[in-house]
């Protein structure tokens, strides 16, 4: 198993890198389980961390819905590692060339102050961690061929990450309710989706808390500093040149981005 998960990194590695997508990984590997899957995922990382230089800055969480759990078959959400040259600055501009096909939706960013170590982490905890909270917009991408995946796929390619802005604003947990604010998704300066919080696993904080108690089974953590994308609370977007998105989270702040 360990020359598959070697063969599978770099084969997601390359994809990566060259922008090539490649047929799903679970029709050549049927037996591939979730385990097997986030060790490949370590190994794109560390390749894409050799090859670029860049920082591991934080975690996202994926798969926070029910009707997407349901779809994939599964009974729990996903991770995948943000990297600094995943980061792009509030009202950038995203080359799209440099992505397969980009879809792009609104979360919540959970800045901590503290590290989190699971097991036992609860939504109390996240928020007592969290220095504050941000509008983000991620923008993922597969480089599994024409988003044919399965959860061992998505969890593969690191779930399914691309990029993400942080946009303007931040509040503190304890001066807004995180599961009942609201959150637009504009395409185009048209209105596409409307969310709330409570869309995370009916809390982000339940996200966060989740995914640290994943981290925990794994010998890894969240932490001091990191930034953690806490579940898509809009419909997935896809996005062509010439597109701009918004998002606004109502009475904290807004992001937006543009793409060429």
């Amino acid at each position: 198993m360990n020359n598959i998960i070697n063969h599978l990194g770099e084969k997601l590695f390359q994809s990566w890198q060259s922008r090539q997508a490649i047929d799903p990984i679970s029709d050549e590997y049927p037996e591939l389980t979730l385990h097997d899957a986030y060790l490949i995922q370590q190994k794109v990382i560390v390749r894409r961390l050799e090859a670029t230089g860049a920082q591991i800055v934080g975690k996202k969480i994926g798969i926070t819905s029910q009707a997407v759990m349901d779809i994939l078959g599964v009974d729990q959400p996903d991770f995948g590692i943000l990297t600094s040259d995943m980061h792009y600055k509030n009202n950038a501009t995203v080359p799209i060339e440099q992505l397969i096909a980009p879809k792009a939706e609104g979360e919540i960013g959970f800045i901590l102050k503290h590290n989190l170590s699971g097991p036992g982490i609860t939504a109390e905890d996240v928020l007592r961690a969290t220095d504050y909270v941000v509008p983000c917009i991620e923008i993922v991408d597969s480089r599994i061929r024409d988003w044919k995946i399965k959860i061992t796929d998505t969890i593969a390619d690191n779930a399914s990450s691309g990029l993400f802005v942080i946009g303007n604003g931040a509040r503190l947990p304890s001066e807004i309710d995180l599961a009942a604010v609201t959150i637009t998704l504009e395409k185009n300066g048209k209105l596409v989706d409307t969310g709330i919080g409570a869309a995370a696993l009916e809390h982000p904080a339940n996200a966060v808390a989740w995914l640290a108690n994943m981290l925990g089974t794994l010998n890894m953590a969240l932490l001091h500093g990191e930034i953690i994308l806490s579940g898509s609370l809009t419909t997935m977007v896809p996005v062509n040149p010439g597109d701009q998105l918004k998002i606004n989270l109502l009475g904290v702040g807004s992001a937006k981005v543009s793409f060429a």
